[in-house]
């Protein structure tokens, strides 16, 4: 049972945008924290964004900071993972969580209690 629907990737050139897209019918987002996770092939599930339920704080993962912004929508009940001067690195399969479910709260948040979605697919290359 997916809960969190992730789209908005694409193929792009190095130097391109995405704008991903994470949301649900289950709660309100803001109420809860969002954390971008990606998978490359060949590595394991790394976390690269998130923004804390409530107050709004960001976190970002060095490799993504200052390229990377997690925006929220609360009328559209969506976050955002704005991406730009995209890098072939950043080819990965990007997935969203919550700690709606399981005992983790905020930023911390890992990926042993995710319940993940199909995920959506960047590919950046020339």
């Amino acid at each position: 049972q997916v809960q969190l629907v992730e789209s908005g990737g694409g193929s792009v050139q190095p130097g391109g945008s995405l704008r991903l897209s994470c949301t649900t019918d289950q709660f309100e987002v803001d109420y809860y924290t969002i954390k971008w996770f990606r998978q490359a092939p060949g590595k394991e599930r790394e976390g690269v964004a998130c923004i804390v339920g409530l107050d709004g704080v960001t976190e970002y993962e060095d490799s993504v900071k200052g390229r990377f912004l997690v925006l929220r929508d609360s009328a559209k009940n969506t976050v955002f993972l704005q991406m730009a001067s995209l890098k072939p690195d950043d080819t990965a399969v990007y997935f969203c969580a919550t700690d709606y479910w399981g005992p983790e709260k905020g930023c911390t948040l890992g990926t042993q209690y995710a319940r993940w979605g199909q995920g959506t697919r960047v590919v950046v290359s020339s």
